[in-house]
């Protein structure tokens, strides 16, 4: 069926490479630099996530920043100038660029006024971010229309929400999102933090667990306590090359919610560079809204 407007986001998403090809979904590609040179965060085909988190374990500090009105210019119009837009963006809580989003569509609106240009700020970022694309492109690809898609994001993307554990505390150190002593003492009693998604669209410290599998085994636990709805949604368990414990996950989510699809994939560049590699997150949607 051919539609009347394009559903297009971010790469914040980490949205799977394969299914972007899949669904022949458009992303805007985030920029970061690693070592000093640039890149275009492309779902890891340029440079693959393994490389990636390499060249952290090796020293590297990647660096993450926004994009410009200029270039979100440069996605938007070729697209409006033939058709309406629905962007689905990561939260407006973690980076300042989606005011660029919001006056790229103010310009592009002016100068095409017949069309329609929605952006939905889904208060999200990696896993939670993609089940809500996926979900939203779903009912794209059966031809709900632009505002009914639209809708049932902006209602439904408090329900998406994910449960992340770090491996190593000097990368939260590095970002300042820890002291010092706090990642020193931490790493000596072998704590491992739980960062979630809060409802106002940031991310939070949560509890802190001591030892690796007590920290996946509490992020699964505290899934499944969330009442995830996986008739609606297949669960994510994202890693930051730590295939093992992703596996480990995986069969814990099966083991406890018979039935459910649960999918491994890969922690992107932006939520990498501040949480590290041997990060592992669990994301889904819920019955409920995420809490506060």
């Amino acid at each position: 069926m051919e539609m009347n407007y394009v559903f297009m986001t971010d790469s914040d998403s980490d949205l799977p490479y394969h299914l972007k090809q899949q669904y022949d979904i458009p992303v805007v590609s985030m920029p970061y630099a690693l070592n000093g040179k640039e890149y275009f965060d492309d779902l890891g085909q340029s440079l693959d996530y393994k490389s990636y988190y390499d060249h952290m374990r090796a020293g590297a500090n990647p660096v993450t920043s926004a994009l410009n009105e200029e270039t979100y210019l440069e996605y938007f119009e070729p697209i409006l100038q033939e058709k309406d837009l629905l962007f689905v963006a990561f939260s407006s809580k973690l980076s300042c660029t989606i005011q660029a989003v919001y006056s790229a569509r103010e310009k592009l609106l002016k100068k095409y006024p017949e069309r329609k240009f929605i952006v939905v700020d889904t208060l999200s970022i990696s896993g939670p971010q993609s089940l809500l694309v996926l979900k939203g492109h779903e009912m794209y690809r059966s031809g709900k229309s632009i505002e009914e898609v639209a809708e049932w994001l902006e209602n439904n993307k408090l329900r998406a929400a994910a449960y992340f554990t770090v491996d190593d505390l000097k990368y939260l150190k590095r970002g300042g999102r820890i002291s010092a002593v706090a990642a020193t003492v931490g790493t000596m009693l072998d704590l491992k933090p739980i960062i979630v998604e809060a409802s106002d669209g940031t991310l939070q410290a949560g509890d802190k667990i001591r030892g690796r599998k007590k920290a996946i085994a509490y992020i699964v636990d505290a899934m499944l306590a969330a009442e995830p709805d996986p008739a609606e949604s297949p669960i994510l368990v994202l890693n930051a090359d730590a295939p093992e414990d992703a596996e480990r996950a995986k069969a814990m989510i099966e083991q406890k919610l018979p039935g459910a699809n649960v999918l491994i994939e890969n922690v992107g560049p932006v939520i990498g560079a501040h949480a590290g590699p041997g990060t592992v997150a669990i994301c889904y949607i819920g019955k409920h809204n995420r809490k506060p």
